[in-house]
């Protein structure tokens, strides 16, 4: 099954992970947690304003695709774990750097060097880029690098679980011949349709 994450889901999934690695003694988290764990103001991005419905259907949706359970011991408030590690088999310091990714979006090694270093010690930036090296070369990805943004000197880092990637169209290189402006249909000898233009191919969403 190819397993394309919503938004909801995602942030579901990033908060499990976090409560677990960072206050393992609340977790897991309660359907009532989770909504205030989703709500955070800090360390998440973009903010959410999620209603418990909202995070059942997320619990439900990571729960078809194995990636969230129910804590057996949890009779009389039902309480929801992630799954994440036993579905992909990741170390704790992939666990930690994904984790980030799920719950900020797009990052560079050196961001997510000074946030996922609160869930899992991470020496320096360059262990950061050989962790998320690792997440790149599974098959099929978990993480992709995002071309360089101009006016920035770094490349950021976007998570697969949520299906396609963001692409950002690269700069043209300084001597790169400027591509010329297609002509509309009816200036074209027997009017017609323009020849469509190769684009970047989003990354595959991931089979689980």
């Amino acid at each position: 099954m190819d397993a394309k994450l919503t938004d909801p889901a995602v942030r579901v999934l990033g908060c499990l992970v976090e409560k677990e690695l960072a206050t393992p003694e609340y977790y897991p988290l309660s359907l009532n947690g989770l909504v205030s764990a989703c709500n955070q103001k800090n360390n998440r991005e973009p903010a959410m304003a999620l209603e418990q419905e909202d995070v059942a259907d997320a619990l439900d949706q990571l729960r078809s695709v194995g990636l969230a359970l129910q804590a057996a011991e949890s009779a009389r408030v039902p309480r929801y774990g992630h799954n994440l590690r036993g579905k992909l088999h990741l170390a704790d310091e992939q666990s930690a750097v994904l984790c980030e990714l799920l719950l900020r979006g797009p990052q560079t090694a050196g961001e997510l060097r000074g946030r996922a270093s609160r869930l899992h010690a991470l020496a320096d930036v360059a262990e950061v880029e050989r962790v998320l090296q690792t997440l790149i070369e599974r098959a099929p990805a978990l993480v992709a690098k995002l071309p360089l943004q101009p006016g920035h000197k770094e490349q950021r880092y976007v998570q697969l679980l949520g299906g396609e990637a963001p692409v950002a169209a690269a700069a043209p290189a300084p001597d790169a011949t400027p591509a010329q402006p297609r002509r509309p249909a009816d200036a074209r000898p027997g009017g017609g349709a323009p020849t469509p233009v190769a684009g970047h191919v989003d990354p595959e969403p991931v089979a689980l």
